[in-house]
Formats: C-alpha cells, structure tokens, sequence
C-alpha cells in the first residue's frame, strides 16, 4: 500500500451499468412462473412472468420495426395493464424512453406533452382512443398510433393493431448497453400554473428507487405478495411498483379501468391481494362502499396510500372495521415518487403507533431532505421549526426537461413546495403545501390538519380547506364540506365537533357544502379550482361564529 497522500485504493469490483434490463431479465427467468392477472369487468386473463417476458421482447422487435432507436419517445395513454407492463418493460430496454401520458389531462395540455416530448409513437388503449382523437390533430410529431384491443379506432385515423404488431414481429435480439445515466422514462407534472413539466427518470435512477421500495423499513415487497396498484401507471411511474414488483417476483392485479368501489371490491375478492397502493379518495370511496355491502379485504397485509395527505380517520376506520393496515407515504413525480413513509419507530407503544403513522413519513435511505426558512436557511430537526422541505438524492430529479425552472431548485436541492416539521428520528410532518397556507392574524394554520379533523366526523365524505379574505385577521380558513349521501350536517355540528381538536382560532367562521371537491387529473383534491369559486361567488357561504 502506497503511503502518500490521495486513497490509492481502486475497487475490484466489476463494473457494471444499472440498468431495467437487468430488472426485466431477473423477473422473467428468476421469477417466470409468477403472475400478471389484468381485469376485465366480469372475467379476469393472466400471463406469467416468461409469457409477458416474451411479448416483451416481441413488442421491442415491432416498435424497432417501426424505426424507434435509443432516445427516441414512445408514449402510453393506457390503464393498468398487461399491454401497459409490457411497454414499461420494452421500451427502456431497448433504449428508448417511455413517455406515460396523463389521460385525463385536457387536450391542449395533452397536445403539449406529446409535442414538447416529441412522442413518435403512441401507444393507447381502444377504451381511451375518444379521449385521445380530441387532441389528434394537434400531435405533431406522432408517426404511429398503436391500438390496444380491438375498439372502434377510427377517430385516429389509420393505426396499427398492438396484437397484430406483435404477432408480425421476432423477438428483439440482446438488449444494447446502455450507460446507467441515460434517460429510461418520462413523466409530466400535472402542474397548477403554466405548462406541465417534464421529469425524465435514468437507468440508475429507477434501478436504485426500486431496490429503495423493495426494503424491508419501506414497502417491503415479497415473492408472495400480489400487488395491486390502483394508482395509475401514468402518475409518477404508479409510485415504482411495476418494476419494483416484476424485481420481486410478486404477482400484479391489474384493475385496468375497473377503479370504482364495486368493481374494485369484487377484484379485490376474488384475487386476494397483499399488497395496494392507491391515493386516499379510492380508500375512502371503497370505505364508504363497505357501509352498505358486504366486502372481503382480509387478504391485504399493507395498503400503501399517498398523493395528498391521508386522514387519521380513514386509517383508523380501515383499521378498526377490515383489520387493514394503511400507511402513508410521501413523494412527488420529481422524486419518482419514493420520498417518506411513516412506518412507526422501534419502541413505540401500540396506542401509541397511529401517532407515527398519521405523520407524512419518516425520509428514506437514499433521499437527504431538509427544511428551510424564507432566506434559505436550514432549520434544525426539532419538531418545532416550520419551513419549506427541500431533498435531493440519486432518484430526485436535479432540472426540468426543456424548462428552466431555476425557482424549483435550490443549491442542488428540490424545492418541494411542501411546508413542515422534521422530528429529530426522520419524521416529516407536512402541514401545508407553500401555496395552500393560511395566515390569520399573523399566525399560520394548517389547511391539511383542520381538513382531516373535519373528516373525522361521522357525517362528512370529504372536506377541503382553502383561504379566505378577511377584513380584520387578512386571511381566515374557508371550509368546504361533502356530507355522506343522505345525511344532513351543520356549521354549528361541525363547529362543536372541532372543539378541542384544533386551536379555537383556527376553527372556520366560513362553511360552504358543495356536492363534491374538485379533483386534478392524478385524483388530488383541486383547490384552485374552489378558489376561483370562491372569487366568483359560486359558493353559498354560511358564516357560523
């Protein structure tokens, strides 16, 4: 050994590239006996591992037939499932970039996407082709529209059939070597002002986020897990879990458009998942459904929950009815999505547990995150000292594609957008998104706290909570409340209910119950929405002091 200075140490390790084809390869030999099950409505099809593995292969040789090259994007407008598995799959492997395309985006926003990703092939399911005519004509870069199923397609004009696509083609041969850091994927952010951006996700970035889910301390998949992921496979890569799974050897239940309580009720019966991730609004929705019917969840050990904040209620309800386990995790498209999740600490009382995981998370190995004041000062883990939370780490994108959006960055960090405290053991309290405080008086209340103590009560489906002009304290807490079909409930009831939960002055004088919350296209409560309602004199304020 040399004595000078420097580390004259080298590594004898191999070198060796991350790569999803190193995924797909270890799930289609190692685990090729496990299951792909896609539902249908009334009938469920499945493929193994080696069966989808194959198709895999078959579906690289057609796109290569069509003249996709490495870096080139093909999009996704599709549910979850076999098909779209199998674009996840093909499309990264042989050194394209899959671009999953929000389908409930409207069609300009579609348009763009699409024209600024510059997609030459997209890839749609018949059940989503009127959605996807709308923008037709606007797709300037598209040069093939491939039909999954045998639907009515003629709002697209001429296109190409995806099971006639594969039968036609050979298997692609060896999959090219590819350096780890170039791009395996693509995801828009719905995004509130502007433009969506776009989050383009490497190689590495998505190898290490999938052995990240795989932990033990995160979502800890298994070989005998079935995994159902209702989130959809065109937010945020569905939080991981396909490649995340297909590493694992679980086998997927695909809902593909089946998301509703009743359909998803009966799947859910019937193939007996372990494992679902999904945002709160389907857990509530199929908690709601359970009231009035008879509904079998015994087979989950985990239901993984995330998107926007989940309320301690609904965690409890599951809990105390179906003896269901939800955690919360948090993350963003930029953070591919794994950022936090509040599994509760070691020698935690179990009274105690439900305190933990009510919190947004605990950070994950592999994401550095701290929180900041308005000068960009770091504020210390106390539990106590409120800022923005910023990250950064191998899975956390560092810049928009296309779009200098230097605000979003700061000094190599993410700025989040999310407002909160950070426990000195990890924990993340999120208590507002930095747009969605409310200050009164001076003083700050949590728009996302008052919101789940509001949903607490019996009597209330959903409550959202957003800011509302005032003449003395500048700003108060406007309460905007969904009861439960058949149910009447009052400012008063909800005044009296809050009592003791909150601190008296965060308690809303302004009720507005509306029929429903708006939602955005990935199923998050919209509050912009309700703002501009509120500007406008659409809500039929009762004011209860």
């Amino acid at each position: 050994m040399s004595s000078g200075t420097g580390n004259p140490m080298a590594s004898t390790m191999q070198p060796h590239q991350l790569a999803i084809a190193d995924i797909f390869r270890h799930g289609k030999r190692v685990h090729a006996g496990s299951e792909v099950a896609t539902f249908e409505g009334e009938s469920t099809r499945r493929a193994t591992f080696a069966e989808v593995g194959e198709r895999v292969e078959r579906l690289a040789g057609a796109l290569s037939g069509l003249g996709i090259r490495p870096g080139d994007r093909v999009g996704t407008f599709s549910w979850n499932t076999q098909e779209h598995l199998e674009v996840y799959m093909a499309v990264p492997c042989m050194g394209a970039v899959l671009h999953t395309l929000n389908i409930r985006l409207f069609p300009e926003q579609l348009a763009y996407v699409v024209n600024h990703a510059a997609d030459r092939v997209v890839i749609v399911d018949d059940s989503l082709v009127p959605l996807l005519a709308r923008a037709k004509e606007e797709l300037t870069t598209v040069e093939h529209f491939v039909v999954v199923g045998e639907g009515d397609a003629s709002g697209l004009g001429d296109v190409l059939r995806y099971e006639g696509l594969l039968a036609g083609a050979e298997a692609s041969p060896e999959w090219p070597s590819l350096d780890e850091a170039a791009a395996a994927a693509m995801c828009y952010t719905s995004g509130t002002t502007g433009h969506p951006k776009g989050v383009v996700y490497s190689h590495r970035s998505t190898y290490l986020h999938s052995l990240a889910a795989c932990a033990a301390s995160s979502i800890g998949l298994l070989e005998t897990d079935r995994v159902l992921p209702v989130v959809p496979m065109f937010h945020a890569m569905a939080w991981g879990l396909p490649y995340a799974a297909w590493m694992t050897g679980c086998d997927f239940v695909m809902p593909g458009r089946f998301l509703q309580a009743e359909p998803l009720a009966r799947l859910i019966a019937d193939e007996r998942p372990t494992i679902a991730g999904a945002v709160p609004t389907i857990w509530n929705d199929l908690l709601h459904h359970a009231e009035d019917h008879e509904v079998d969840l015994s087979s989950f050990r985990l239901v993984v929950c995330g998107g926007s904040a989940v309320p301690r209620s609904l965690m409890e309800a599951f809990e105390e009815r179906h003896g269901v386990e939800i955690v919360q995790a948090w993350g963003m498209t930029e953070t591919s999505p794994l950022g936090a999740i509040a599994r509760p600490p070691k020698g935690v009382a179990p009274e105690e547990e439900m305190d933990w995981r009510a919190r947004t998370g605990r950070v994950v190995a592999g994401v550095a995150l701290r929180i900041v004041d308005d000068g960009g000062s770091e504020l210390p883990w106390d539990g106590e000292a409120v800022g923005e939370i910023e990250v950064r780490g191998p899975w956390i994108t560092g810049s928009y594609y296309g779009d200098d959006d230097s605000e979003k960055f700061h000094d190599g960090w993410l700025r989040t957008g999310d407002v909160g405290t950070v426990e000195p053991n990890g924990f993340v309290q999120i208590t507002d998104r930095a747009k969605d405080v409310i200050k009164s008086g001076g003083e700050w209340i949590s728009s996302v706290e008052l919101e789940n103590e509001i949903m607490a009560h019996d009597s209330v489906l959903e409550a959202a909570v957003i800011g509302a002009e005032d003449e003395k304290w500048g700003e108060r807490p406007l309460a905007c409340v969904v009861a439960k079909p058949g149910v009447e409930i009052s400012a008063a009831q909800l005044r009296d209910h809050l009592d003791g939960r909150v601190a008296k002055w965060w308690i809303p004088e302004r009720w507005a119950f509306v029929d429903q919350v708006p939602r955005t296209s990935v199923g998050k409560f919209d509050k912009k929405v309700l703002r501009a309602r509120h500007e406008d004199g659409d809500l039929e304020i009762v004011v209860e002091s």
